[in-house]
């Protein structure tokens, strides 16, 4: 079957576009598609369609069988992944909305991935672009209070990843001697937060406390200000950040074994919840932005 032709004045869609239509192509009545079956059903031209199964079956997101070819353990392990980050989102947004309220500064919540944060979510006024960060963005972790609260609470093994990756400096205050980072992970061990001094972005200050139970930190939630003076309303604001991250702990797993003595303070009560993103939003923003 020949290549399509473009019509005069569309754009042809491009590799991602084409990825999408043909993954778009199986579904849960039909979870075996012959190549034949993925052309009719994703309207890609045969060599492309063909080009682009091959390469996802190289990177694990489909599985060949014969002339079939189904949903790959790879697909299977981002579906998993996204549902975990949408219900740490959900359960996490009424009280970053209460903490940038009370405080009046930016609020996100990170993840770790490999030797960088992403950027789950980014509470703040519309025009604030004091901070430049987006809902999807990527940072190093070396060099953020997010990703330094994350490490300091992770197994070596991921540390040592980090390390191993290379500490490049991104301003003149940026860590990148392997000694001064571990001394800073220690640090935040210690205080149960970590701090960012201008090693991300020149003026811009932040502190994060990990998500966290009595084990290995699965996120973090900062906040972030441009100047000296929210370097002394962060410290300031550092007790409702640890407040925080503890109240949604909670709110996904109830107390557990956190519960030693009294509760800290919760956050204030948030706004309802926004509505969530679909799985393939996710993977729009993590992985291809």
């Amino acid at each position: 079957m020949p290549e399509q032709t473009v019509t005069a004045g569309t754009a042809a869609p491009s590799l991602l576009e084409k990825a999408a239509k043909v993954l778009g192509a199986f579904d849960g009545a039909q979870p075996r598609l012959s190549l034949t079956e993925v052309i009719r059903r994703s309207g890609i031209p045969r060599s492309s369609a063909h080009r682009i199964l091959d390469q996802l079956v190289r990177l694990g997101w489909l599985d060949r069988e014969g002339r079939d070819y189904r949903m790959g353990i790879g697909m299977l392990e981002l579906g998993a992944l996204a549902s975990h980050h949408n219900k740490l989102r959900r359960a996490a947004l009424p009280r970053l909305h209460a903490l940038h309220e009370s405080t009046g500064h930016l609020v996100h919540l990170y993840v770790l991935d490999g030797a960088e944060v992403v950027c789950l979510e980014r509470i703040g006024g519309l025009n604030d672009t004091s901070v430049p960060s987006r809902v999807g963005g990527r940072m190093p972790a070396h060099c953020t209070a997010a990703g330094k609260a994350i490490l300091a609470f992770s197994d070596p093994a991921t540390v040592e990843g980090v390390l191993a990756h290379g500490l490049r400096p991104r301003t003149p205050r940026t860590l990148t001697h392997p000694t001064a980072l571990r001394s800073a992970l220690a640090a935040a061990r210690d205080r149960g937060v970590a701090f960012d001094q201008e090693e991300s972005h020149r003026d811009v200050v932040c502190v994060a406390a990990p998500l966290r139970g009595a084990g290995r930190a699965v996120a973090a939630i900062s906040l972030s200000g441009k100047g000296l003076t929210a370097q002394r309303d962060l410290e300031r604001l550092t007790p409702a950040v640890l407040a925080c991250a503890r109240t949604v702990w909670r709110d996904l797993h109830g107390p557990g074994r956190t519960t030693r003595s009294a509760p800290p303070p919760s956050c204030e009560p948030g706004i309802s919840e926004q509505a969530m993103d679909n799985m393939m939003g996710w993977i729009r923003h993590s992985e291809w932005m």
